[in-house]
């Protein structure tokens, strides 16, 4: 027997799909965005492709952890509009439901959502974000085995140049070969091919390239003519340059968890700055966290529009109030972490703010009699919309041929 509520169900159906729809639109748009950039960076480097899925998947959870309160505010405020623009949500208010009895849905949500908030933002994303600037760092040192480029001088070590015409085969077949190697006695080898390809040895810091039809020309301070050899195959050792260690985590902030963050922050061996910056860091994860509990309140006090009007306002407001405070966040964090204001009052006091704005709305809604919050900003952006289409209209008929 299922014991959830028929009306609780039908809620959680309202909110479920547009909340993942948003999710996995907003997630797909940031990445669609970061790719683009990403592919440009690969191909600068040189690195191979597949480098650029593995670092969008190491994106995700930053993602995700912007998606997520957008994907909460819409799904309530969408399916609680639903409720108001069809009637629906009279009826439930004229059978005794109150507005804190249709809040349990979308709190338990919001309760779900803001535990998984917690474990991207505090556990999950600081792993994420080292493993996206190894790679970086692995890219930009050629540990991924950056690809040569065809037609450019590309230096492998410090004493050795190549040059190749063209590669086919995903490298694996190349043609029209230049290579120069010096030694430090100042010998030189230079050779020319026709065609080439390069081998694995048993030494993981040497490479062979195994050259066909070509020229090779020994140069030294001991031979008065330098010596010119012809050849159909040539294997020329070539000496990888050594790549250096990936720092360990926790260079940065970002990298480090929620109860790393709490201890640096605490540790008066850290200098100063350091540990401003990761109690900055700290209180901003948490104060995104705790936002999530506000929304529910926000996004009902949004969703519903004054009677015999349709405007989607509170829509557009939703994500304009999100998208500024998580931005009044990081510019309170950026204060905390220079030391300007203490990192406390920096992020708690904006978010005190945003909270009884959001207990407010909801207040005004609830138990206020005939309460709309979004009332009067409803009316100005109807006449202001009146205004626009009769300047529409007058411009249409001032350019309409006599």
């Amino acid at each position: 027997m299922n014991r959830i509520p028929a009306i609780d169900r039908y809620i959680a159906r309202l909110v479920f799909f547009p909340m993942l729809g948003t999710l996995v639109l907003s997630a797909m748009l940031l990445v669609l965005e970061k790719m683009l950039r990403l592919f440009d960076f690969v191909a600068t480097e040189g690195g191979p492709v597949s480098v650029v899925w593995r670092m969008l998947a190491n994106l995700i959870p930053e993602y995700l952890s912007l998606g997520i309160p957008i994907g909460l505010m819409l799904g309530i405020l969408l399916a609680f509009r639903r409720l108001a623009t069809s009637s629906e949500l009279d009826v439930l208010r004229g059978v005794g439901l109150s507005f804190g009895r249709l809040m349990r849905v979308p709190y338990a949500f919001a309760f779900a959502l803001a535990l998984l908030n917690l474990a991207i933002v505090g556990f999950i994303q600081p792993y994420a974000r080292y493993a996206y600037e190894g790679l970086q760092f692995e890219l930009r040192s050629g540990a991924l085995g950056a690809s040569i480029k065809v037609g450019e001088f590309t230096k492998l070590g410090s004493r050795m140049t190549l040059r190749i015409e063209e590669s086919y085969n995903d490298g694996r077949s190349l043609r029209g070969i230049f290579v120069r190697g010096e030694n430090n006695d100042g010998q030189a080898v230079s050779a020319t091919a026709a065609q080439g390809q390069f081998l694995a040895t048993d030494d993981p810091n040497t490479i062979i390239l195994r050259l066909t039809k070509g020229v090779l020309i020994h140069e030294s301070p001991k031979f008065a003519v330098p010596r010119v050899l012809t050849f159909d195959n040539h294997d020329l050792p070539i000496p990888l340059p050594k790549i250096e260690a990936f720092r360990l985590r926790g260079g940065a902030d970002r990298e480090l968890t929620i109860p790393e963050l709490f201890v640096v922050g605490r540790d008066r061996n850290e200098p100063l700055a350091t540990r401003l910056e990761t109690r900055a860091n700290f209180h901003f994860r948490i104060v995104e966290v705790a936002s999530m509990f506000l929304i529910p309140l926000l996004a009902i006090a949004l969703a519903i529009p004054p009677k015999r009007s349709t405007s989607s306002l509170g829509v557009f407001l939703s994500i304009v109030i999100l998208v500024t405070q998580h931005k009044i966040n990081q510019y309170a964090e950026d204060l905390g972490a220079r030391g300007t204001v203490d990192p406390i009052l920096a992020l708690w006091v904006p978010y005190l703010l945003f909270a009884a704005l959001a207990i407010w709305m909801y207040y005004t809604l609830a138990h206020v009699p005939g309460g709309q919050p979004i009332g009067a900003l409803e009316r100005v952006a109807a006449k202001a919309g009146g205004r626009i289409k009769a300047l529409f209209r007058l411009f249409q008929r001032k350019q309409a041929p006599a």
